[in-house]
């Protein structure tokens, strides 16, 4: 290989002198340029471009995701170093370029020319003999007819999604101050997992078991990713003391997150919906990073057919802090729920505040600081007369399409009654009030964004 690579060393214990001693040799074609003691040091040595290289122990403290992540943003790719106790998938897991398992002169020089040679993102090496992916099984939770909120139900064996069939991504997304944004989630998962559907009568419970029959089962998982406010769990009626979605983003961060994993922390609370709770207190919000998300959702798309993200309203990136420092960001759920979505669903108010947000709100979606290739689905929310005068669909319509060009725009009725209703019940307007026209309007929602999402990646 032509030139010289620069090599960082974060390799702890005896077998630190013997890896400097292996690319420092005559003729090697590497050079040992800073041996550091630990994370910060080695994060500090690649910002600064001392190495293209870096070769770490696999279990390097406050080696993660994010770590590595950092280091492939700083342009230096990573060679991580088994000691028998850390699995190889553990290492895949976190993103590294290329794993070894023992650490012979002759294997670690190859592995840090391969790693120079890996393209620009990160991409792990498995080399020969790697074991492939997880196990073919896993237990599905399948509740009782009532099966409360407080804990999954037992299970049954049930076959992961066959290899090559990835699971749909939905983000739920509307501005600051969008109604129901959280309702829209829960009730569009609901949907698409399944539960009875309204056929514009009140549906007795034998009614709804049948229309649950009529319709074809799929998995879908519910994520509350929302870092200002989150209010799924409370909308359910849920416990807001399990670890959901921060537990789950930490073994993601760690590289040991798989689906059978994903599915503890996702527990069943009606039909086929699963639901992946948010964090606490807004204050948690370091605890979602977009490193860990992304794997997150790459999970969840093997453990449900659907997997819908009720995402915070903001879409900023921080940026000055990211100036002068890396410093985690606020909105990087949000960022990376949109990033990874299949089919964007954005919501507003049917009044003029709304109308207005919602114009202003899509526009900066347009300009969100990461790629979001996926299509969108507008929904105007709580539609009513008294806001904006007679025939309100039509004036809600009207009016974002003068105003955001917009041709086809979904429309959701208030209906305060029953909505109060589902919420003080903890309960899906499915299961609480399948025939409120709130209820039908989201029902509409929800096929419209299963074409758009037929169209855009051929799901069912």
């Amino acid at each position: 290989m032509a030139g010289n690579l620069t090599v960082l060393c974060a390799v702890q214990g005896p077998a630190e002198t013997d890896v400097v001693l292996a690319l420092g040799a005559p003729g090697s074609g590497a050079t040992v340029t800073r041996r550091c003691g630990d994370v910060a040091e080695l994060l500090a040595a690649a910002a600064a471009g001392a190495g293209t290289v870096a070769v770490t122990s696999a279990e390097l403290p406050g080696l993660d995701r994010d770590t590595v992540g950092r280091l492939h943003g700083a342009g230096v790719r990573v060679v991580a170093i088994g000691d028998g106790h850390a699995p190889v998938e553990r290492l895949r897991a976190l993103g590294v370029d290329v794993v070894l398992e023992t650490a012979d002169d002759a294997s670690v020089l190859a592995a840090v020319r391969d790693a120079a040679a890996v393209p620009a993102g990160p991409g792990a090496d498995t080399g020969p003999g790697t074991p492939g992916p997880g196990p073919a099984h896993l237990l599905l939770d399948h509740p009782a007819d009532d099966p409360g909120r407080q804990a999954d139900q037992p299970g049954a064996e049930a076959p992961v999604p066959e290899p090559g069939r990835r699971g749909t991504v939905v983000a739920v997304w509307g501005p600051v101050g969008a109604p129901g944004r959280t309702t829209t989630a829960v009730e569009v998962a609901a949907d698409l997992a399944g539960l009875a559907r309204s056929t514009g009568r009140r549906h007795s419970r034998r009614d709804r078991r049948r229309a649950e029959a009529d319709t074809p089962a799929r998995t879908s998982l519910l994520v509350d990713a929302d870092t200002y406010g989150s209010s799924v769990a409370t909308r359910l009626g849920m416990l807001d003391d399990a670890p959901g979605l921060a537990a789950a983003a930490r073994m993601a961060g760690q590289g040991t997150l798989d689906v059978p994993g994903l599915a503890r922390h996702s527990p069943v609370v009606a039909g086929r919906l699963r639901v992946l709770t948010g964090i606490t207190r807004a204050a948690r919000w370091p605890e979602l990073p977009a490193s860990a998300l992304e794997v997150v959702l790459e999970r969840a798309r093997e453990l449900a057919e659907w997997t819908v993200v009720d995402c915070g309203p903001v879409l900023e990136s921080d940026e000055l802090l990211m100036y002068d420092t890396y410093a985690p960001q606020r909105n990087a759920a949000t960022l990376a729920a949109l990033q990874a979505a299949d089919v964007v669903v954005a919501v507003g108010g049917a009044d003029p505040i709304g109308v207005q947000r919602l114009v202003r709100g899509l526009e900066e979606l347009a300009e969100v600081p990461v790629p979001v290739a996926a299509p969108r689905v507008v929904v105007a929310n709580r539609v009513r007369a008294s806001a904006v005068g007679p025939r309100p669909e039509q004036v809600v319509r009207d009016a974002l399409s003068r105003y955001a060009g917009l041709d086809d725009v979904q429309v959701v009725p208030d209906d305060v009654p029953a909505l109060d209703a589902a919420l003080l019940a903890g309960r899906t307007l499915a299961e609480h009030a399948p025939a409120s026209p709130a209820r039908e309007g989201f029902a509409r929602l929800t096929d419209r964004v299963r074409e758009v999402a037929a169209a855009h990646v051929g799901a069912d």
